[in-house]
């Protein structure tokens, strides 16, 4: 019997706490889905055996035969195709080779955006700024090309509730990243 108080205790206790901390009334203003997205979070963070950027980006390894011409090509048909601004490259293997006189493996940056939706963000939440713009990257490694994204559902599910008609759009950003990443990687012209 004295256990089981004890344990009600401490369930009203945390309860408290998280109320008096502003938890609960924060989680009541949530996307619906945001605690399954921290928990995958959770799940890729402990796989990456603490590395952050493992649980906050989606990644892709290349097909084989798929070149880094192919992929450029692919990038920037997709973000023709739904709308979404080439904002620029930076080449990174080739500034190093530059400096240092040495082949290097490649390393490029891809960045794309949506203006419109861009300041929407942003009004919605000055912080997103720091997220701009959409980014994918090309890295060759030992194993061939991979490449690389900021994990987008963690952006649009994790965070406050987005009104529309910014929700929407911010979901067509991320279905844009999306199938740049799936595209790309499999060569998909």
């Amino acid at each position: 019997m004295f256990e089981k108080g004890l344990k009600w205790l401490f369930v009203g206790l945390c309860a408290a706490w998280l109320s008096g901390c502003g938890t609960v009334g924060t989680l009541g203003k949530l996307e619906d889905g945001a605690a399954a997205e921290a928990v995958r979070m959770w799940d890729r963070w402990i796989e990456g055996q603490g590395d952050i950027a493992v649980a906050t980006t989606w990644e892709r390894k290349v097909a084989a035969g798929v070149t880094t011409g192919d992929i450029e090509q692919i990038l920037r048909q997709v973000a023709s195709e739904r709308n979404m601004k080439d904002v620029g490259t930076l080449p990174l293997s080739k500034e190093l080779e530059a400096r240092t006189g040495q082949k290097q493996k490649f390393l490029q940056v891809y960045s794309f955006c949506t203006p419109t939706t861009a300041r929407r963000m942003v009004d919605f939440s000055p912080h997103m700024a720091a997220y701009l713009p959409c980014r994918i990257t090309v890295v060759e490694k030992e194993d061939g090309l991979w490449m690389y994204t900021l994990n987008m559902d963690m952006m649009i599910k994790m965070g406050r509730k987005l009104p529309s008609p910014l929700k929407e759009e911010a979901r067509a950003v991320r279905d844009t990243i999306w199938e740049m990443m799936e595209r790309g990687s499999k060569g998909e012209i």
